[in-house]
């Protein structure tokens, strides 16, 4: 492990250890087709020569547009190889925000696969520059949007099958430039550093000014090697990434803890677009078997849910053994941590096995017959989830990272879990609670702090983001938690709090609070809310003078003092705040923020954010976790059903707002 100084090393060092055994998995026509280690690093070495022929040199970047499959890792292996730098983007990318990460990467091509040569070709428009590289077959789909989009094979369009093919010939080549270019991937090679960057990772950032995360071989390494010694993986072992790949923790685990440990990874049949992925999933599950899942709550809570409807169908007494098997085998679990006495042991017994014989069983198969287990990140894991699955055979531990961390700070695992928690901090990577300046002791919140070989480079062409998060070395993650008496790590929420949907996607607030302020009329001040639900809501301040002379306007209530307010009149009011609260999506410039992301719903407050409530700093910034705690009754509100703001709670504060 210590020998192993760059990503490329560790290619090679996974090809020579585990030689012909399967490494990526991908679904054709013909079936389900492997690529083994070995072939990875000779097919990633033709994509690089491919390269170097087209004069790419040392640090030019290069993006990724495209679901998970072969084809995609073996060309940013490639990229490293050339001594590229890759910017994996994210496929849920508006136009507006792929163009600028394009641009502000300074890439000069831009990876597609078929489901998103469109998008591609598109952004293409707005830069001259650019080429693209299509890393699916080739078809008269993608050559028809080539003749759309007047892109000119050889000039701004090659494809994976073509480069891959003179990148072979190079390799084996006597004589011509063949000898000339792999001498010169060579000393690029040798000449990569632990400390050049492998990927810049945009997060969602607020319009415009997204972050770019420069994550280096060190980084990436200290994870992977750390990281593995956390859980426990297998050589032999499959996986069937279910994650887009350019999400850190399907990067780090799927990519390089595979070539360290020697795993296979499967990529789900994703022909016919990103609905057939899904609706293939259940299937390729199947034909898989996969031993460990990488996994989001969301996903998982869809499985749960799936499952439980289908007990409910096999009739009341399959469904009574059930539940009590399931209860049951909670019970005996408890925390996960704590180890169960006899009588807890005893009293659980007949209905846990029942269960386990007779339901269980058919419910794990869900994920074929080979699951050990599966790993949740990208949003906070509920016990209900965590329990279920355990007391089924099928435990989904939780771990907690960040892109800045390349991402992994902790998991639990089969070996040490508890349920409630992140789970074990992985071993080198030092983490502390801190508050105040000084740090937090056991149970005590405060922000986490990490320390260690993971940590990011920093924000590309930002120094002054980066000053802000690095400090000292530090990482200050803009989390809170606290490590509890067992050494656990509990994420109790953020502080600089990013939106997080039910299904991991994360936005920035201020990207939407600046449009909300910007364009309205009423709205006095606002915190966008989600944190791992199933819509984004607001909590709203209101310049109740103006509120009032709008709905006199519009003829809701009469002008003058006294005025008696029915619940009639305060939903038309609450119905002008609502249409005001979203006006930004008919203008030019915030028509980049998702649907997804604009308020669904919002809960009006009657009293302004300030000092005297601890809900603003000094400098009149939201002190967020305060403003969410100290409303949390309001918000729960908001949440108890669909997305309706005509609440008892904001037809209250429209009559204490207005008396």
């Amino acid at each position: 492990m210590a020998e192993i100084k760059t990503i490329i090393e560790l290619l090679h060092s996974g090809a020579k250890k585990y030689g012909n055994a399967p490494y990526l998995g991908g679904k054709t026509g013909d079936g389900w087709q492997t690529i083994s280690f070995k072939e990875a690093d000779r097919l990633s070495s033709a994509f690089a020569l491919s390269l170097l022929r087209m004069n790419y040199k040392k640090g030019d970047a290069v993006s990724i547009l495209a679901e998970g499959r072969p084809s995609w890792v073996i060309s940013e292996f490639g990229l490293l190889k050339a001594g590229c730098v890759s910017a994996p983007l994210s496929p849920k990318l508006s136009r507006e925000e792929l163009v600028f990460r394009l641009e502000h990467s300074e890439s000069r091509a831009l990876l597609v696969s078929e489901n998103y040569f469109q998008r591609g070709a598109e952004a293409l428009g707005a830069s001259s520059s650019l080429i693209l590289v299509c890393i699916s077959p080739r078809n008269t789909h993608t050559e028809e949007l080539a003749r759309k989009f007047s892109l000119h094979e050889g000039k701004n369009l090659f494809y994976y099958g073509e480069l891959i093919g003179q990148g072979k010939h190079l390799l084996d080549a006597a004589g011509g430039e063949g000898p000339e270019l792999r001498i010169s991937l060579d000393e690029i090679e040798d000449a990569i550093s632990p400390d050049d960057t492998v990927t810049i990772s945009y997060t969602s950032g607020t319009t415009g000014k997204p972050k770019g995360i420069m994550l280096s071989h060190r980084n990436y390494l200290h994870n992977t090697f750390n990281s593995a010694e956390t859980v426990y993986v297998s050589h032999g072992w499959k996986s069937l990434i279910m994650l887009p790949l350019d999400h850190s923790f399907a990067h780090t685990v799927g990519l390089y803890v595979s070539l360290y440990r020697g795993l296979a990874m499967y990529f789900p049949d994703s022909e016919g677009g990103p609905l057939s992925a899904l609706r293939n999933l259940p299937s390729n599950l199947q034909e898989v078997n996969p031993d460990f899942l990488l996994t989001v709550p969301a996903l998982t809570d869809k499985f749960m849910k799936k499952m439980i409807q289908g007990v409910q169908a096999k009739g009341k007494l399959i469904y009574f053994l059930f539940n009590s098997g399931l209860r049951a085998g909670i019970k005996y679990a408890g925390n996960g941590f704590d180890k169960p006495g006899p009588w807890r042991r005893f009293s659980t017994f007949i209905p846990r096995t029942l269960a386990g014989v007779l339901i269980f069983p058919r419910l794990r198969a869900f994920f074929g017959k080979d699951i050990k287990f599966c790993i949740g990140g990208g949003a906070l894991l509920e016990i209900r989830q965590q329990e279920f699955f355990n007391a089924i055979g099928a435990p989904v531990y939780q771990g907690y990272g960040l892109t800045e961390n390349a991402p992994i700070i902790c998991a639990n695992s089969a070996e040490r879990h508890k349920f409630g928690t992140s789970g074990n901090i992985i071993p080198d990577l030092e983490v502390r609670i801190m508050k105040d300046g000084k740090e937090c002791s056991a149970g005590e919140v405060g922000e986490i702090v990490t320390r260690g070989g993971s940590v990011m480079k920093g924000y590309f062409k930002n120094p002054e983001a980066t000053a802000e998060t690095l400090r000292d070395g530090c990482l200050w993650s803009g989390d809170l938690g606290y490590k509890d008496k067992d050494g656990f790590l509990v994420v109790t929420g953020r502080e600089k709090a990013l939106l997080i949907s039910a299904d991991g996607e994360k936005y920035s607030p201020e990207a939407i609070e600046e449009a909300v302020i910007n364009t309205s009329r009423f709205v006095n001040q606002i915190m966008v809310y989600n944190e791992q639900r199933k819509f984004t809501g607001a909590l709203v301040t209101l310049n109740s003078a103006e509120l009032r002379a709008a709905a006199e306007k519009a003829g809701i209530i009469s002008g003058g003092g006294g005025t008696v307010f029915s619940d009639d009149s305060l939903d038309r009011i609450i119905d002008l705040v609502r249409e005001d609260l979203i006006a930004f999506r008919r203008l030019n410039g915030y028509k980049v923020i998702p649907p997804q992301w604009r308020p669904a719903s919002f809960a009006i407050i009657p009293d302004v954010f300030d000092e005297s409530n601890g809900l603003v700093n000094s400098t009149m910034k939201l002190v967020r976790h305060k403003v969410r705690d100290f409303y949390r009754v309001r918000i729960e509100e908001m949440y108890q059903g669909i997305a309706d703001p005509h609440s008892i709670g904001n037809r209250a504060a429209l009559r204490e707002l207005f008396n």
